[in-house]
């Protein structure tokens, strides 16, 4: 096994990038010149640890895992493309967030009531708990103070980098969705069409695009064109826009684009850019690319990615 730094915390480096040393064949060393943004406890399932990866996106399982309840404390902050929280814990360790918990409060030592205390006068006594019960305070003030401080850090830290990656995240959600969607879509061409076939030896027009929406981006849609023109935004409406034909500027690839009235289309189709659809045309021509025409042009298009 490769040998792994992860980040080993020290009484006096409370702040220091660690993780809580759960893993004892892992080689561990003291981060002096990492500043962590918070700590973390494991919260998983009772008697079970959580899996280790090599990256926050498409990462692979390390070989070892976080045991439940240990403490960890996080270098960096990350979301992936599907909008989850991940944390580095170590050089190149990451874990996911939604199995930890804030470790927002630390546990003081309670004062030490040894044998030589107890025999000391009442008078005595109640200095010395006068005087733990001062110094208690004040260390439990500072290190709350310590906390609230990573605290506030980390929340800046991941409100900045959500609010970043927001826009971008859904953007990303949606072209690799509509790659996919083409992808399959292309798949199917060649195939031939029958009338109320449901896939995947073959198919009719609206047939054609559950089977791939479904199949490509774990969307499930509605069986036929009246049900599927209500799904979605409406990109283009010829009967609202003076009849002027859509633009293939205007669309995205992945669009359904309808032929008919929207009360009651007749045929949809995939837009997959260029100008081109794919479609479940007729029986004799089966499932085939074509290109958009002024001839037969899209009279409704219903974007659903």
């Amino acid at each position: 096994m490769s040998k792994h730094k992860l980040f080993k915390l020290g009484a006096a480096a409370a702040l220091s990038v660690t993780g809580v040393s759960a893993i004892t064949s892992l080689k561990t060393v003291r981060a002096a010149n990492f500043t962590a943004v918070k700590r973390v406890k494991i919260s998983y399932l009772p008697g079970k640890s959580l899996n280790i990866w090599t990256n926050y996106e498409n990462g692979k399982f390390m070989g070892y895992r976080a045991k439940d309840g240990s403490v960890w404390n996080v270098a960096e902050t990350a979301v992936d493309s599907k909008g989850s929280l991940w944390y580095k814990v170590g050089t190149r360790e990451w874990i996911e967030a939604r199995y930890t918990v804030d470790v927002d409060k630390e546990t003081t030592t309670p004062v030490n009531t040894s044998t030589k205390a107890k025999k000391t006068t009442a008078k005595n006594i109640t200095n010395i708990i006068s005087l733990g019960n001062t110094t208690k305070k004040k260390a439990t003030k500072a290190k709350a103070a310590k906390v609230k401080k990573a605290k506030k850090i980390v929340d800046a830290a991941v409100k900045k980098t959500t609010k970043k990656t927001t826009k971008k995240v859904t953007s990303m959600q949606a072209s690799s969705k509509a790659a996919a969607v083409v992808a399959l879509a292309k798949q199917q061409v060649g195939k031939p069409y029958a009338w109320g076939a449901n896939g995947p030896d073959s198919f009719d027009c609206s047939s054609l695009v559950q089977y791939v929406y479904q199949h490509a981006a774990g969307m499930e849609l509605p069986r036929t064109t009246y049900d599927q023109v209500k799904v979605g935004q409406t990109v283009y409406n010829k009967s609202q826009s003076n009849d002027q034909p859509v633009s293939a500027s205007n669309l995205q690839v992945g669009d359904l684009l309808f032929w008919g009235s929207e009360t009651a289309p007749y045929h949809v189709a995939i837009y997959i850019g260029n100008n081109q659809y794919i479609n479940a045309a007729t029986p004799e021509q089966g499932t085939i690319i074509q290109t958009m025409t002024s001839y037969y042009n899209p009279t409704i298009v219903k974007r659903v990615l």
